[in-house]
């Protein structure tokens, strides 16, 4: 009787979740109903799950905007419903009058199109009939052809009410302008069996009909089987016989002097991911690093597949397990009910032909873009529902102002809001694509879900990685970051300014590299992945951090919730004092060795369940799992509790001993690291150091041309010419697109000139090419179409510079020239006679200051010393060593950190450059900022005590100011 029944994935539309759906169905009584959501299959699996668990028989379809229902009779149906919901939409075609008729999907068409389509045409189609439609069916003699059809929304007039915010929402209106086409019908609750049956007293064969649809529809569903591409090549044999003929020829080049545990390793990996049938999956990422590199592109591989030896012999990451005493088992077990994922990042500017090699390679039938759902959070449910009831901005604002938080509800209105924005927090909005996760399917995805169009082009599902992950997928993720785009043209450019080649995969040779070393030891890592920013730079200085080791512990350290919890701190002082703690057991003290007693790492987990409790590998992960909240199965968790404690005691620990290791397991699992993501991050970074170490100017144009990174461009550039490069504005024969050197020489690139047109970047760039360097302003002139305003760009950048040409005669010339018109391009004999007449200009005074100014305004940052357009320098004390106990000192602000005590009371990290170029740390308590406080980016004067935290030196701040800036020369008297 259930045939149409909306969760809220029929998105801002339903009301339910398909659990709450199911939940209400049983408390009626109901026995089976259909799950069909509008143009999504999103809530299936959850939907089939929770009937499974309610003893209620599960039907699957969907409804489309034309007004029709589809229900699949059986698995195939399901694939064609979500085929035909594919095809519009990804092509964005309008849907038409009726969809494919097929013998196993059975469509229900409202009364209301019974005029435009006529008839049925298929023996499992019929109409349908819902509760304010009666009345139209009483002069029908035969209703073998009709069926009830009543569609479900919502379970009261509050969920009423729900609905229609919904669909304000949805259409950016009022709810006062919501028109009732536009919105479900009043009676779109769930009614009771009972209540059916009274409904249709005079035509029970309505709902008989009803009955035999719903009892010829199955869908099951196996949710244990793997459902991703089962093979790479022909047969599981030979999937066998190529890992593992790819992983002993790499552990031979992995390991050239031969390697005893690292063999073992291999032998042990390769039978369980032959057990746990994951051959074609580490095939398959092999595959898609094999093309990368065919097509010269770098890769990271990094997160818990960087626990797998398998993995490091084969390529897919270039951590060495071994070395790092990292757990297989961390990332593939037998008892691990999630699939794995391996994440393989990608530079930036490449990851779109990594994927759409992906789609070409295994099809697009079988390969989609991972989805995920943007939930109603927080304030954002509040600001639409203030929308929607017609509150204006600048009072929706104030209300929603983070400093007062909605204090205050002053209104009925705002009563309503938050009454409401409660009922719909965490549903779903709008579907978005995962960062990075690719679903590759042995069966064709529509087996699964529709799928949807995207703006790159690349289709996604209709479900997220939690669903994924329940229904049996282990997703590839293919990330992006700036760090590797950095590493990519640096190698480029340095095989074009020096004529090298860099591999810049020998990681191990940079590990031990000593040139590196005092890199890191100097703390010099502005531009490098990861181990550029103040608060990171800090840390490094506080460990001494020179080797490979400490690097992957600082990686993990710095995180949010490590250093939050105090364990950053504990360890830092432990690293300088080991002997200043007692473990809490001998064996904990070996274990915890490295670390220093602090579990840094999840797998610091993994290892005392092992070695102190004497848990399986295996076991001792689902336990590190189960204590970061993310067990499928209580149940499992508590046995695996459990058998620690009785091991514990079969091993003669006393109780408080195993109760407080336990305690320090479970405190430190919820926001410890991955090592191996640790170690992945690290391996990077020292490609990063490698290249600012022995290529450093080449290194920081890299950097500066991927516009990523901790700092603004303008630091970057401040950087290179730290590193004794000279740095030059945009010049009209030198400059390209993006910023390039020669030799020591950096120039910056067009994109730099804010307000400068592509077009004509492409032009100037284009008549270079096809005509040779420009000769002259009037060459210039004839050669590219341009108009007064970028002429005027070109000309306070000092573009033409090295053409014998002075600014301000050239603005003369230009604004003669041009008179509101754009230069059209001409044959070159033509010049002469085309040259404008200026006259006799008078003597025209220039001023240095002028160009740094204009620079400033153009680029955003002045190419001189920023301290040199200050109005006055003041004479101080210190500089950025801060090696006098207290004094004053002027900085450059580069960034600043808010952060809050744990009274709540503002305080800031800053971070400065002083008046020689060099780079130190301030520290601002809330009592110091009572009375000074900061104004924006520039150059402040501050006065207080140098501290020193573990060699570390940072400046309090007890006074400051903002000191001002010159006035332009042309702008004053």
């Amino acid at each position: 009787m259930y045939l149409n029944c909306h969760s809220y994935y029929s998105l801002r539309y339903g009301t339910l979740s398909p659990e709450q759906l199911v939940q209400e169905a049983k408390a009626r009584g109901i026995t089976c109903l259909a799950l069909t959501d509008i143009h999504r299959s999103s809530g299936v699996f959850d939907f089939v799950q929770a009937c499974e668990a309610a003893g209620i028989k599960p039907v699957v379809g969907m409804e489309f905007e034309a007004g029709y229902v589809c229900l699949a009779r059986n698995e195939a149906g399901f694939l064609q419903i979500n085929d035909f919901a594919t095809k519009y939409l990804v092509s964005k075609e309008p849907w038409p009058e009726r969809p494919p008729i097929s013998d196993d999907v059975w469509t229900i068409y409202p009364l209301a199109l019974r005029k435009k389509i006529k008839t049925l045409a298929g023996p499992r189609e019929r109409w349908g009939v819902r509760a304010n439609d009666r009345n139209l069916i009483w002069k029908e003699k035969d209703l073998r052809d009709f069926v009830w059809c009543q569609p479900f929304t919502f379970l009261d007039q509050r969920g009423f009410s729900m609905h229609r915010l919904l669909r304000a929402i949805d259409l950016n209106t009022l709810l006062s302008k919501l028109s009732k086409k536009e919105q479900a019908q009043e009676d779109e609750r769930l009614y009771s069996p009972a209540e059916l049956q009274a409904c249709c007293a005079d035509h029970p064969e309505l709902l008989a009909e009803a009955d035999k649809i719903l009892a010829d529809c199955t869908f099951s569903f196996d949710f244990k089987r793997p459902k991703n591409r089962s093979l790479f090549s022909s047969s599981k044999e030979d999937d066998l016989a190529l890992l593992t003929k790819l992983a002993y020829e790499g552990l031979r080049y992995r390991y050239p002097r031969g390697d005893r545990e690292a063999k073992a390793r291999v032998e042990k990996e390769l039978r369980i991911i032959n057990e746990l049938n994951f051959n074609a999956y580490f095939l398959i990422t092999w595959d898609i690093i094999r093309y990368a590199r065919s097509r010269g592109y770098f890769h990271v591989g990094r997160g818990s597949g960087a626990n797998s030896i398998v993995a490091y012999c084969i390529g897919i990451t270039d951590v060495d397990p071994v070395e790092l005493d990292l757990y297989f088992e961390r990332f593939i077990n037998e008892h691990r009910t999630s699939p794995p994922d391996f994440d393989i990042d990608f530079s930036w500017d490449e990851r779109d032909d990594i994927i759409d090699y992906i789609f070409k390679r295994y099809g697009s039938k079988h390969v989609c873009l991972l989805a995920t759902y943007v939930t109603f959070r927080d304030k954002s449910i509040y600001r639409e529902l203030a929308k929607v009831f017609g509150l204006p901005k600048a009072e929706i604002d104030a209300w929603l102002d983070p400093a007062t938080a909605m204090r205050e509800v002053t209104s009925e209105i705002q009563a309503l809001i938050v009454k409401y924005g409660q009922l719909l927090l965490d549903f779903p909005n709008y579907l978005s694509i995962h960062a990075g996760g690719i679903l590759i399917s042995d069966a064709p995805l529509s087996a699964y879900t529709a799928l949807e169009g995207m703006p790159k082009g690349f289709p996604i599902c209709q479900f997220d990685m939690y669903v994924a992950e329940e229904i049996g997928f282990a997703k590839f993720d293919i990330l992006s970051q700036r760090g590797l785009g950095h590493i990519k043209e640096a190698v480029d450019i340095i095989r074009a300014n020096r004529g090298q080649d860099v591999d810049i995969h020998r990681v191990q040779e940079f590990m031990k590299d000593e040139g590196v070393r005092k890199q890191l030891m100097r703390h010099e890592t502005m531009g490098c992945f990861y181990i550029e920013s103040p608060a990171m730079r800090s840390l490094l200085k506080k460990l001494r951090c020179q080797d490979y080791i400490t690097l992957v512990a600082a990686s993990s350290i710095i995180r949010p919730g490590v250093s939050s919890s105090g364990m950053m701190k504990a360890y830092i002082e432990r690293f300088h004092a080991p002997d200043s703690y007692e473990p809490v057991h001998p064996l904990m003290g070996e274990l915890m060795k490295e670390t220093y007693g602090v579990m840094v790492y999840q797998e610091d987990v993994i290892k005392v369940a092992h070695y102190f409790a004497g848990l399986t590998l295996a076991e001792a992960d689902v336990l590190r799992r189960g204590m970061s909240g993310k067990y499928r199965s209580r149940a499992e968790f508590d046995r695996i509790r459990e058998a620690f404690f009785a091991n514990c005691a079969e091993k003669g620990y006393p109780e408080a001993v195993s109760r407080e290791v336990w305690r320090q397991m479970e405190s430190f699992s919820g926001y410890s690291f991955s090592k191996a993501h640790s170690a992945s991050f690290a391996v990077e970074s020292y490609q990063s150091l490698y290249l600012k170490t022995y290529y450093p100017l080449e290194f920081m144009v890299a950097v500066i041309n991927n516009f990523g990174g901790f700092y603004r461009t303008e630091f970057y550039v401040h950087e290179a010419r730290r590193c004794g490069a000279q740095i030059e504005a945009p010049e009209i024969n030198e400059s390209e697109y993006l910023t390039r050197i020669e030799g020591k020489r950096i120039y910056l690139g067009w994109v730099h000139i804010k307000g400068l047109e592509k077009r004509v970047i492409q032009e100037m760039l284009e008549a270079r090419r096809q005509s040779g360097p420009f000769r002259s302003w009037e060459d210039f002139a004839h050669r590219v179409s341009i108009g007064l305003e970028q002429a005027v760009l070109l000309i306070r950048i000092g573009a033409f510079r090295n053409l014998g040409h002075e600014k301000k005669p050239l603005l003369w010339e230009a604004h003669a020239r041009f008179q509101g018109k754009v230069s059209t391009v001409v044959a070159m004999e033509m010049f002469e006679d085309l040259s404008p007449e200026i006259g006799v200009l008078p003597a025209l005074i220039h001023d240095s200051a002028e160009d740094a100014f204009d620079e400033w305004e153009i680029l955003g940052f002045p190419l001189c010393s920023p301290f040199l357009l200050l109005e006055e320098l003041p004479e101080t004390l210190l500089n950025a060593d801060l090696v006098l106990p207290k004094g004053d000192i002027i900085g450059y602000l580069v960034t600043l950190k808010s952060t809050r005590t744990k009274q709540g009371e503002r305080m800031y990290f800053g971070y400065f450059v002083d008046l020689q170029g060099e780079f130190f740390d301030t520290v601002h308590f809330p009592s110091d900022l009572k009375n000074y406080s900061f104004r924006g980016s520039g150059i402040y004067w501050m006065q207080g005590v140098s501290m020193d935290d573990f060699g570390h030196r940072t400046l309090r701040v007890q006074q400051l100011r903002k000191l001002a800036w010159r006035v332009d020369p042309r702008y004053s008297d």
